[in-house]
């Protein structure tokens, strides 16, 4: 009885929208977005359906990673506002009958944070545990040879206590050592802090990599690097990230959320679809929604993503709810990778899946990623790494709200560029066009939530021959039928074994709604259609 009960909880009904606050509204003209522009827009967010936003980093920070290197993890940066905004913003999401996610950043701090400085200033520090140190080996080289993922080693060298420190990013961000108790305690308090303040829930930064391996093993050689590849992709982290007790840590955090009324947490975790599985803790006490980045590493190719999405529906265990992203602020936009035409049939994909959906901010107008001169990058994975075109700023850039100066984002020049065309790519334009990909994005997510069978019913596959994705959506008294076409010429849709008849609800060729179709039918290049079958 529990398992029906729990499929109509919030995160598994509605839609989540990712906002990066840097670049969603600018309301005190500093040209970086705040909670003031945030609690300006909600009404955007409201009108296209969404359940719940999620933002990224909001508290106080040196801003070496742009927030995800924290110095206070119970305090707004006040480049964003203040703790009253934060209260303001969170009453305004409530009172829309939306909810409010955070991102927690709990793999490491800043080397700001009062935490690190004590754990710094000395060996015998009571603090020094709290992050992972370790001597030089006898020839004065590094404990092992782990990489940062923003490019060079792992291991920052300290001159004051002649020690070495691990950071899995920036040397400004060092790594909790989450092996100590304390640790654990404080960064659950935080937890704590914010739940009491009434937010609904957390998206937990690099979950897999809170827990290293406790010998500090070399991790190996990854026969499969290519020059092109990120630093850190020269060897498999075997031995500092997955380990087996991250588990204790996850279900540690899943017993403080589950102390509040309707929490949920939902873990960042780049891994193969078996490994990504264990995170949903045995009994289902790990993370609500282990984030499945599938449809962001996989090519843009119909048996392929049929198979990936048939993998993953059958990794599933009892009871554990699937989820889909098209982006986010560490990956290309869904219209860089895949063009406009098929952004639409994407969409169209991401809202009728089986399980909680993740828009990123943008998307929902077709953003692109922005070319950014490598004179004004700004990510310290672009800088760190130059050559390598590996700067995340590109899919960064501001909210194209209309055809004013800097796109209604900002009085000031905005801290990232705009694309040329933003006079054209905005909400406002958008608004006035019934075709336009804000507009299937509304419609899509208004059908979603309305039909039970496109929120919480079951899938199936249906066979079909590439380009072509089909698959169904129902319950026990309704079904529909989705069929997506993955390439730019026309194909054509016969199953043997499967008849069909039904009214096309929504196709991204609005002429073809109202149709009846049945046995078979035609599809255009970068079509897609919602069929209500009989």
């Amino acid at each position: 009885m529990k398992d029906t009960q729990q499929k109509h909880l919030w995160w598994q009904e509605g839609v989540i929208y990712q906002i990066y606050p840097r670049s969603y509204q600018d309301s005190n003209g500093d040209g970086v977005g705040d909670l003031q522009g945030i609690i300006q827009r909600l009404e955007h967010i409201k009108s296209l359906c969404i359940k719940a936003i999620w933002i990224s980093p909001l508290f106080s920070s040196p801003m070496a990673d742009f927030g995800y290197d924290i110095s206070d993890y119970c305090d707004i940066h006040p480049l964003f506002g203040s703790m009253d905004d934060f209260d303001e913003l969170l009453q305004a999401v409530h009172d829309r009958d939306m909810k409010l996610i955070l991102d927690l950043v709990p793999n490491h701090t800043s080397d700001e944070h009062p935490w690190f400085k004590e754990s710094r200033s000395s060996k015998d520090n009571p603090k020094r545990d709290w992050y992972i140190w370790k001597d030089a080996n006898e020839d004065g080289s590094e404990p092992n040879n782990w990489l940062a993922m923003f490019g060079g080693s792992a291991w920052e060298w300290d001159e004051h206590t002649q020690q070495y420190y691990y950071h899995a990013f920036l040397k400004e961000q060092p790594d909790l050592n989450w092996r100590n108790p304390e640790v654990q305690e404080a960064m659950l308090d935080v937890m704590r802090f914010w739940l009491d303040k009434g937010v609904d829930g957390f998206r937990v930064d690099v979950m897999w990599h809170m827990i290293k391996d406790e010998q500090l093993r070399d991790n190996p050689v990854n026969p499969h690097y290519k020059a092109h590849q990120a630093t850190y992709e020269k060897l498999i982290p075997a031995y500092s990230t997955d380990q087996p007790e991250v588990h204790d840590i996850v279900h540690k955090m899943r017993k403080v959320l589950d102390s509040y009324d309707e929490r949920m947490m939902i873990g960042e975790i780049y891994l193969p679809i078996h490994k990504l599985m264990t995170y949903y803790g045995t009994d289902k006490s790990g993370a609500h929604l282990p984030f499945n980045f599938l449809l962001l590493s996989i090519d843009w190719d119909a048996t392929e993503i049929s198979s990936n999405i048939n993998q993953y529906e059958g990794a599933l265990p009892n009871g554990g709810w699937p989820n889909w992203v098209l982006g986010n602020h560490d990956q290309p936009r869904i219209t860089s990778r895949v063009g406009k035409a098929q952004a639409r049939v994407a969409a169209m994909l991401l809202l009728t899946l089986r399980g909680t959906p993740t828009i990123y901010y943008g998307d929902e107008i077709g953003m692109r990623d922005v070319p950014i001169p490598p004179d004004e990058v700004q990510d310290p994975q672009g800088l760190n790494m130059p050559g390598l075109n590996l700067s995340r700023d590109p899919q960064r850039t501001p909210m194209q709200w209309d055809r004013s100066e800097n796109a209604g984002f900002s009085e000031s020049k905005p801290w990232l560029r705009l694309p040329e065309d933003y006079r054209r790519v905005n909400v406002k334009t958008q608004l006035e066009d019934e075709f336009s990909i804000y507009a299937l994005y509304k419609r899509l997510i208004k059908l979603r939530q309305e039909e039970p069978a496109l929120h919480i019913g079951d899938y199936r596959p249906v066979v079909a021959s590439s380009p072509l994705l089909a698959y169904l959506r129902y319950t026990s008294d309704q079904r529909f039928l989705i069929l997506l076409n993955l390439s730019h010429k026309p194909c054509h849709f016969a199953p043997e074994h499967f008849n069909f008849e039904g009214t096309i609800e929504i196709d991204t060729l609005p002429e073809r709604e109202g149709a009846t179709v049945s046995k078979h039918v035609s599809l255009s290049g970068d079509e897609g259609m919602i069929i209500r079958l009989k």
